[in-house]
């Protein structure tokens, strides 16, 4: 099986990377969005959001 990193549209919040990220590596998101808030609060978290949202902007949308 050929697996493809893409934003899921069904299990999203935001932008769909969280829920793609968990279907790929087969972890529920909700422990990913847990971590990216921890992370916020120990790394500089405006960086980190600017990540995110470029990641948002780079990943394939599972539609396409």
């Amino acid at each position: 099986m050929n697996k493809r990193l893409t934003l899921n549209h069904r299990n999203y919040i935001w932008g769909g990377l969280f829920g793609g990220l968990g279907e790929y590596f087969n972890i529920d998101a909700s422990i990913l969005r847990i971590l990216f808030i921890i992370l916020l609060f120990t790394i500089n978290s405006f960086l980190l959001v600017i990540i995110y949202f470029i990641c948002c902007l780079i990943v394939p949308s599972e539609n396409e």
